[in-house]
């Protein structure tokens, strides 16, 4: 019997490995059910986002609350920010309202693939770290990067496997591979990109410790199946990975070895 799949992220326990996204979905209730259906204990919210008219029509109350049920764990964002300034000044607001030091930080550099500006999220973590945050940075899949992140004292990073919304899917499963090799200490999370339950499974396999996704689920047609969908995904990538998958071949190999004369049988 296959044990309980557990792992420790800043100090929290975690039995879920697939995160999940909180915006776009077509009304809170669906929100919630696809949260339930998920079984993930990560959920994001944007505060900018979410306040920026002033009204979140219940959404992010339906947030907290699913959070709240089920034990798990708030993760803010700093999505929208364009400068480390703007994104350290609203990660110290969501401290402050939401109570959780955690933050996934995201400092757009290029407005139109909404590529993470390398520069900026640097500076933004290196601060935030000082200031007792646990960052979550946004990053791309380039090793340098990665690295001075976690020269800065970041965790955890989240490479994206795609521009953000577009649901292509792990586009470089090569520099990915690489991050996974390089990095072992460290826990890495593919965010952004993500359109199938297969793509979650992909990341898995390479040994990526959870996924992150949003769009995949909260645009599908059945946002509350598709949810369920990728958490037996995301279970049978990290089954896959701990099983040891058989090396590629680069030609045919019998299955069931054959010596010897062939057996007639009249």
């Amino acid at each position: 019997m296959h044990t309980p799949d557990t792992f420790t992220v800043h100090g929290v326990t975690l039995h879920s490995r697939f995160f999940l996204g909180s915006a776009g979905y077509p009304s809170p209730q669906v929100l919630r059910e696809a949260l339930q259906a998920s079984g993930a204990q990560v959920v994001t919210v944007g505060l900018r986002r979410s306040h920026a008219s002033g009204a979140d029509n219940g959404f992010v109350a339906s947030v907290l609350q699913a959070v709240r049920e089920r034990g798990g764990q708030l993760l803010p964002n700093t999505a929208g920010c364009r400068s480390a300034t703007e994104a350290v000044a609203l990660a110290h607001m969501a401290r402050e309202l939401y109570g959780t030091h955690w933050i996934k930080l995201e400092v757009v550099g290029d407005e139109h693939t909404l590529q993470p500006c390398p520069w900026g999220t640097l500076e933004a973590a290196t601060q935030l770290v000082k200031d007792g945050f646990a960052v979550f940075p946004y990053c791309t899949d380039d090793l340098v990067s990665a690295q001075r992140l976690v020269d800065a004292g970041c965790q955890v990073l989240m490479p994206w496997g795609a521009p953000i919304g577009s649901g292509q899917g792990l586009l470089n499963p090569w520099a990915l591979r690489t991050l996974r090799a390089r990095l072992p200490d460290i826990t890495l999370v593919v965010d952004a990109g993500l359109g199938l339950p297969s793509h979650a499974a992909q990341a898995m396999e390479l040994g990526f410790d959870a996924v992150l996704l949003n769009s995949a689920v909260s645009q599908a047609r059945e946002p509350i199946r598709m949810a369920r969908a990728f958490a037996h995904a995301v279970q049978a990538g990290r089954l896959g990975f701990e099983a040891g998958a058989m090396a590629p071949q680069p030609m045919a190999v019998a299955s069931t070895p054959v010596t010897g004369r062939p057996l007639l049988i009249g």
